[in-house]
């Protein structure tokens, strides 16, 4: 056999091909992609137009009945940060999201580790449908069921004052205290079996022979969890978990102000509930796309940041 070096000549080298030619050969792949893209063009990027509201005047509603809405600058800005319940909104926006982040995802992988474990399948099927089931209900339904739960004579203050943990119903829902705790409760109730489908997904496909290997070196089942399955599933986790940073701005809108009274205001309040009560009840428009604008530019920033953190870690990314 020849022994071809990396400097030879007759090294066969093919030919890169350019982004034109590829697509031209992948042309029914990308005649498939033409109505997503479309989608996202309209929906997604078109909108963004409106941003420019952000900069207008809409304050003045004698300019704005005769349809004038002159351009102000960063005035509207300046105006969101000079009050605090746009700082306030910001606060319970970010503490819901990490809240429904960290149980959403603690849940949904300990619920797919137990389920993996599981050997009978009829039973297996079941708790993944009962599970997965509540994602597919209306948040007004869920919200409903949530009030009534809660209710100063509803179970749950049944069940404590049974116990003798509390001598007095807890008000749940009128005490800001327990109104962050209450929305990741009902977050992972409605949502863990979703997220469970994801990770069971993941292990399916981890090599068997790796369980097999571990069990000939002693592993228990607590070990093989630790060191087979968890790692299996380590670059899904972290493919999500780049996702949710992204979304940390966005904890929600309708479980928010359905379940918010003015008792809890303060901490009810996220950034699209700001934005709904500037935007249409008090008609300022220039107000609420700029605190639209403002979340958007701050996920943004969270969802490349932890991204390029994930890269440099030297784990997998989504660019």
């Amino acid at each position: 056999m020849t022994d071809v070096t990396r400097g030879s000549r007759n090294v066969y080298s093919p030919k890169k091909k350019s982004f034109l030619q590829r697509l031209c050969s992948q042309w029914q792949l990308a005649l498939m992609s033409v109505p997503i893209f479309l989608y996202v063009l309209l929906f997604n990027y078109a909108p963004m137009w409106g941003w420019v509201n952000a900069f207008k005047d809409y304050g003045n509603r004698k300019l704005v009945a005769k349809g004038i809405t002159p351009f102000i600058g960063w005035k509207n800005f300046q105006w969101l940060f000079g009050r605090q319940d746009f700082f306030q909104a910001i606060r319970n926006t970010l503490a819901m999201s990490v809240i429904n982040l960290v149980f959403g995802t603690v849940s949904a992988i300990l619920l797919a580790v137990l389920l993996n474990e599981v050997r009978q399948k009829l039973f297996k099927r079941t708790v993944q449908t009962v599970t997965y089931l509540p994602h597919f209900l209306s948040m007004v339904i869920v919200v409903a069921m949530a009030q009534n739960i809660f209710a100063s004579n509803g179970p749950i203050n049944d069940l404590l004052l049974g116990l003798g943990i509390v001598k007095t119903p807890v008000f749940w829902l009128g005490e800001g205290k327990h109104f962050w705790w209450l929305v990741g409760i009902i977050n992972v109730w409605k949502e863990v079996g979703w997220g469970t489908i994801i990770y069971i997904s993941a292990m399916t496909s981890i090599d068997p022979a790796l369980y097999e290997a571990a069990s000939i070196d002693g592993a228990g089942r607590l070990q093989r969890i630790l060191h087979v399955t968890l790692p299996g599933i380590k670059s899904t986790f972290v493919i999500l978990l780049i996702m949710n940073i992204g979304h940390l701005m966005e904890a929600g809108f309708e479980i928010q102000y359905l379940l918010g009274n003015g008792l809890v205001a303060e901490y009810s309040r996220t950034i699209d509930v700001f934005v709904l009560e500037y935007g249409t009840q008090q008609m300022d428009f220039g107000v609420a796309t700029a605190a639209g604008m403002f979340k958007s530019v701050v996920a943004i920033i969270l969802l490349v940041g932890a991204n390029f953190i994930s890269k440099r870690l030297g784990e997998d990314t989504l660019v």
